[in-house]
């Protein structure tokens, strides 16, 4: 191939003299637009000269192919000033904005700062939001320290300084807490949405005449269960006693990239939320027929389907794995749609229904939270209160009429 070969700091180019040095090449890249002259590109560090050949026409086919991209010595200090001006200059964006974009740079320069561009990798870039994260950054100020990276390594893409963007598929962590019940609300005097029974009706219904597949099974046993969604999901074949009818609740499901072949099966939330459940004959009936329907598809795809277990299992483009939670938030807004219901009702919103419709058919607020597997009863007793007490509103009524009649 054409360039030149040498073993560095050798004084012979045949490559036949004893010097323990390393491979270097210098092949020709074209002209400068400028001025005409030859343009070359260099590498060292080779153990062999095969190797440095190998190097160099990966190089060649780049240039061929115009994704070459040449090494740059810019340090990620230098190129975050250059943009922060540019920003500047482009954009005119307040002078606060200015100060929050300068602010997330000097936030991530301890791990950048005299690393060229080029040398920080995905595994680098996300080890720093880590690390930023674990300090105990707002949430608000590391989304503002993610953005500024992005748009820093965004740039620096698109002058062709580097080939891969580090942030691009790099993610915010999540808080590593586990009791914390989503439930709870922050606002005292605020009850959480639900369903009034006849909605709930409306929406079953509507789940009956409009659903895709799996709807009808997903929001029976949501609504007859009161389960999170994220233990539904990851719900298998064993875990129900068709016998006994009960349901078994050991595990939930955490997929924070809502990739459906990468997910994790997590504890329950609370030690009270591992429980046994015992449900209505309805809903054992519609887990039978699902069941039989689900045998019939998984022999028609054979060795394609990866069968754990899973009750609700994708059949689409990667079958047998568990169907990721947004599909069914995303089913339910479709739903209320064509049921003229409030959009703002989601799959939690079914949960607290069945809280509110254990308490109208008088079950005591303990069974209530064991039946919810709640380890905190803010939220169940919020409702619970606020159902009951329009119960005695109505008992006194009619305590009321009653004697009202009687003269």
């Amino acid at each position: 191939m054409k360039g030149h070969y040498k073993k560095r700091g050798c004084t012979c180019d045949t490559g036949d003299c004893n010097c323990n040095k390393t491979w270097s090449f210098v092949v020709d890249i074209g002209r400068n637009p400028k001025n005409g002259r030859r343009k070359q590109a260099t590498k060292a560090g080779f153990k062999t000269k095969e190797e440095a050949e190998l190097a160099a026409a990966a190089l060649l086919n780049e240039m061929k192919q115009g994704t070459y991209i040449a090494e740059t010595n810019t340090l990620f200090k230098d190129f975050a000033q250059e943009w922060l001006s540019l920003y500047t200059e482009r954009t005119g964006p307040k002078p606060g904005t200015i100060r929050l974009r300068q602010y997330s740079i000097n936030k991530l320069l301890p791990y950048f700062s005299h690393l060229k561009l080029n040398a920080i990798t995905e595994e680098v870039y996300q080890i720093a939001l880590k690390d930023l994260k674990e300090s105990g950054l707002s949430k608000s100020t590391m989304e503002g320290i993610h953005v500024t990276g992005k748009m820093i390594f965004g740039m620096a893409k698109s002058k062709r300084l580097i080939k891969i963007d580090p942030s691009e598929l790099a993610y915010i962590p999540r808080d590593n807490k586990v009791v914390i019940e989503e439930d709870e609300e922050p606002d005292d005097d605020e009850l959480p949405r639900y369903f009034e029974k006849e909605e709930l009706a409306l929406f079953l219904e509507t789940v009956k005449e409009k659903g895709l597949y799996m709807d009808d099974l997903i929001f029976i046993t949501l609504a007859y269960t009161g389960i999170r969604v994220g233990e539904l999901v990851v719900l298998k074949w064993k875990d129900i006693d068709f016998d006994e009818q009960t349901i078994k609740i050991t595990k939930t499901y955490n997929n924070e990239k809502n990739n459906t072949k990468n997910y994790q099966l997590v504890p329950p939330k609370t030690i009270k939320s591992k429980r046994k459940i015992v449900v209505d004959e309805f809903v054992i009936e519609a887990l039978r027929k699902h069941k039989l329907e689900q045998e019939k598809l998984i022999k028609s795809f054979g060795n394609s389907y990866r069968n754990k277990g899973y009750i609700f299992a994708n059949f689409n483009k990667h079958p047998g794995y568990p169907i990721l939670t947004k599909l069914i938030r995303t089913r339910m807004t479709r739903l209320l749609k064509f049921a003229g219901l409030v959009s703002k009702l989601n799959p939690h919103s079914i949960r607290h229904t069945h809280t509110s419709l254990l308490a109208e058919a008088g079950v005591d607020i303990e069974e209530i939270m064991d039946r919810l597997g709640h380890s905190d009863e803010k939220t169940t007793r919020k409702i619970y209160l606020h159902v009951t007490n329009v119960m005695k509103r109505e008992a006194s009524d009619k305590f009321g009429k009653l004697m009202r009649g009687i003269k």
